[in-house]
């Protein structure tokens, strides 16, 4: 049993439907969590209270934003054989990353992941042959499009076997 946080962007409803048709047919996790950052990866090893209450102590400070998605990436996972296509923010990138920072820098510190790069996006698709995600990566950006949202909460959420479980929504200031 992880607990993790994540932010459920507020986007528009033509965004959100395109985002969840392209993950219904491309991303493994479409029924397990809707479109995410993921901002805190798994804690396993503390009680879900102590992880919430330290979470809604460090996100204290931390204002809602807006960010604006121009394209998509391919990503190797660094723990199986899957590549990953992320929608990346070109804005507000910077504003999840110290997010991300600031929520690991306090009791959650010695579980921040410093062999592995921190890249804010939401994931759209997964496969694992690199060639098919280029694939998909290429389809995104053949075309400019302008995907904005706003990250206005955090989540804090309880993954057990495939399943995501929110625990608690803190509202950001």
């Amino acid at each position: 049993m992880g607990y993790l946080v994540i932010a459920y962007p507020q986007l528009a409803p033509d965004d959100f439907k395109k985002i969840q048709l392209y993950r219904e047919r491309h991303d493994l996790l479409f029924n397990v969590v809707e479109p995410h950052f993921t901002i805190v990866f798994p804690v396993f090893d503390l009680l879900p209270q102590d992880f919430t209450e330290e979470i809604r102590d460090m996100a204290k400070n931390i204002s809602r934003f807006d960010f604006a998605i121009r394209c998509a990436t391919i990503n190797k996972d660094a723990f199986n054989k899957l590549f990953h296509v992320f929608l990346v923010p070109d804005e507000g990138y910077s504003r999840v990353v110290r997010m991300h920072d600031t929520l690991y820098a306090g009791k959650l510190k010695s579980y921040l992941r410093l062999d592995l790069d921190y890249i804010p996006h939401i994931t759209i698709g997964n496969c694992r042959d690199k060639h098919q995600c280029k694939e998909m990566v290429d389809e995104w950006n053949k075309e400019e499009f302008l995907i904005r949202g706003t990250i206005s909460e955090l989540t804090v959420v309880k993954y057990v076997d495939g399943i995501v479980t929110k625990l608690k929504t803190i509202e950001l200031t």
